[in-house]
C-alpha cells in the first residue's frame, strides 16, 4: 500500500526533496492519467503548434547562398504576417498548456490533501475549469515579474523567483484572489528567504539538467545535418535542417521538457507548506485539535 505523505509539516531542505520526489514516485500513475484526462487536449493542442511554428520558421528563413537575389522575398509582408502568426499560435498554445497543467496538478495535490491520498477526478476537472481565469491572470503577472526582474539585472530575478515559486499553491490551497496570492507570497518568504531560495535553486537546477538531457538527440541530429561532427560545414545546409525527423525529435524534446516542468509545481506546493507551517502552524493546530477526537 502506498504511504500517505502529510503535506502540513516543517521539513528542511533534505526531508522537501525526499518528499516530494517520494510523492512523485508513489502517485505519478493517477496523476498523468489525470493530466492526460483534464489538459491532454490542450497539451495536443500545444504540440501542433509548434510543429506549426517550426516548420513555418523553416520555411522562412530557408536562404539561397548560390543566389542570393532570390532571398528578397523572404523578408515579404506576407511572410512575416505567417511568422506572426505561427508565434502567436505557438505562445497562446504554451500558455493554455501551461495553465491546465499547473492547475491539474496542483489541485490533484489540494484533493490528495484533503480526502488523505483519495482524489477525486470530477472533482479535480470541475475545480480546474472554475479557476482557469485566476491562473491565467496569475501566470501573466508572474510571468511580466519575472521579465520586469530579468531586464532589471540578475540580483532582482533571483529574489523574485522565490515568492513566485510559491504563488501558485497559495492561490489553489488558501482559496484567495490572485492579488491577494501574489501579496501573500512575499510575506511567506521574508523570514524564510534564503533557505526557500537554496531549495528553490536546486529543483531549477536539476530540472534544468533534465531539460538539457531531452535536448541532446535534437542537438545531436542538427550537428549531424550541419556537417559538425564531420568537419565539413556546408552553408547550404541549413536549407535542409528543418525535416520530419528535426521536427519529431524537437517535439519530443519540447514535451519532456514541459513534463519535467511537474517537478517545480510539486516542490512548490512542498515549500509553501513548510513556509506556512513555520509562520501559521496551521497543520499543528489541526493535530492538536484533533487530539482525544474519535470516529
Amino acid at each position: 500500500m502506498k504511504t500517505y505523505i502529510e503535506f502540513k509539516k516543517q521539513r528542511e531542505l533534505g526531508d522537501i526533496f525526499s518528499d516530494a520526489f517520494a510523492f512523485i514516485r508513489n502517485e505519478y500513475k493517477p496523476l498523468f492519467k489525470t493530466i492526460i484526462s483534464i489538459a491532454g487536449p490542450y497539451l495536443l493542442f500545444f504540440l501542433f503548434a509548434l510543429v506549426f511554428y517550426i516548420y513555418t520558421i523553416g520555411g522562412q528563413f530557408k536562404f539561397d547562398f548560390t543566389n542570393p537575389e532570390s532571398n528578397a522575398g523572404l523578408f515579404s509582408g506576407a511572410n512575416a504576417l505567417m511568422f506572426v502568426l505561427a508565434y502567436f499560435v505557438y505562445i497562446s498554445a504554451a500558455i493554455l498548456a501551461y495553465v491546465f497543467t499547473v492547475s491539474t496538478v496542483l489541485h490533484y495535490m489540494k484533493s490528495y490533501e484533503e480526502n488523505k491520498s483519495v482524489v477525486n477526478l470530477q472533482e479535480i476537472r470541475e475545480q480546474v475549469n472554475r479557476s482557469f481565469w485566476g491562473f491565467l491572470g496569475l501566470t501573466i503577472l508572474k510571468v511580466l515579474t519575472l521579465i520586469v526582474a530579468c531586464v532589471l539585472c540578475c540580483l532582482p530575478i533571483l529574489y523574485f523567483m522565490v515568492p513566485m515559486a510559491v504563488v501558485m499553491p497559495i492561490y489553489v490551497f488558501t482559496k484567495r484572489d490572485a492579488t491577494d496570492s501574489y501579496s501573500e507570497s512575499y510575506s511567506l518568504i521574508k523570514d524564510e528567504f534564503l533557505m526557500t531560495f537554496l531549495t528553490v535553486l536546486l529543483f531549477w537546477i536539476l530540472v534544468i539538467v533534465l531539460s538539457s538531457i531531452f535536448t541532446l538527440p535534437a542537438t545531436i541530429y542538427t550537428y549531424i545535418k550541419m556537417g559538425v561532427f564531420s568537419g565539413e560545414i556546408d552553408p547550404t545546409s541549413l536549407n535542409s535542417i528543418v525535416d520530419p525527423v528535426y521536427i519529431i525529435l524537437n517535439v519530443l524534446s519540447q514535451f519532456f521538457q514541459f513534463l519535467s516542468n511537474i517537478v517545480i509545481v510539486i516542490s512548490s506546493v512542498f515549500i509553501y507548506f513548510n513556509l506556512n507551517e513555520r509562520k501559521n502552524f496551521t497543520g499543528t493546530f489541526e493535530r492538536i485539535e484533533s487530539l482525544g477526537k474519535t470516529e
